[in-house]
Order: C-alpha cells, then sequence, then structure tokens
C-alpha cells in the first residue's frame, strides 16, 4: 500500500487542526503552532497549507457564525478527514518505528575522534 507523504509543515497544521476541534480556524491554529514552536508563523502560510490539505482531502471547512466581535465576519472552521487521521498515524507509526531503532543505530555507528 502506497503510503501519502505530508510535509513537516503540513504535519503540523493538521495536528494543531485535529487537537483544537471546532476552534480549528486560522488565527487559533497560527496562535497555537506559534505557541508550539516558539516562533512566529505568517498567516499567509497557514492559509496556504490549509488550501492545499483541503484540495488533497485531508481537511474539510465550513464558515462558522457571523460575530460581532469579527466585525460581522464568519470564521471558516477546519475538520480533520477520516483521509487525515489514517496519514496521520501512519506518520506517527513511522516516527515511532524510527525512535525506537535509534539506540540499535547510534550502538553499530563508531565514532572516532583523532
Amino acid at each position: 500500500m502506497k503510503k501519502t507523504k505530508l510535509g513537516e509543515f503540513e504535519e503540523l497544521v493538521l495536528l494543531a487542526v485535529a487537537a483544537l476541534q471546532q476552534d480549528a480556524y486560522g488565527v487559533e491554529i497560527k496562535r497555537e503552532l506559534e505557541e508550539r514552536l516558539n516562533e512566529t508563523l505568517s498567516v499567509g502560510s497557514i492559509q496556504s497549507a490549509l488550501k492545499r490539505m483541503e484540495e488533497k482531502g485531508f481537511l474539510t471547512s465550513a464558515f462558522g457564525e457571523a460575530t460581532l466581535k469579527r466585525g460581522g465576519k464568519r470564521k471558516r472552521i477546519y475538520s480533520t478527514t477520516s483521509l487525515a487521521h489514517k496519514v496521520l498515524r501512519e506518520m506517527k507509526d513511522i516516527r515511532a518505528g524510527l525512535w525506537s531503532a535509534m539506540p540499535k543505530l547510534s550502538h553499530q555507528l563508531k565514532v572516532t575522534f583523532n
């Protein structure tokens, strides 16, 4: 079975959407990732990743209710699809396998210093 690969940033955005659930909209996704990564991200990078992943079938979106706080504008709320869950599980398993293999790898590698 062919595995679907995600870029690191796409994986992080997908994980943020999955974690935020009903609060998964652009500004909140950006805030969540900035807090966890301890770096500043552009709104455009988040929006581009969301659009790409929606086109690939990893996300769906719908507009929330208009609010006075947002000047009557509605938020686009994102949700992960079953395909996203499948791919995220695959990525987690791949990473876990690599992490568990590291002691074996480091033991086999011999580093000499002159």
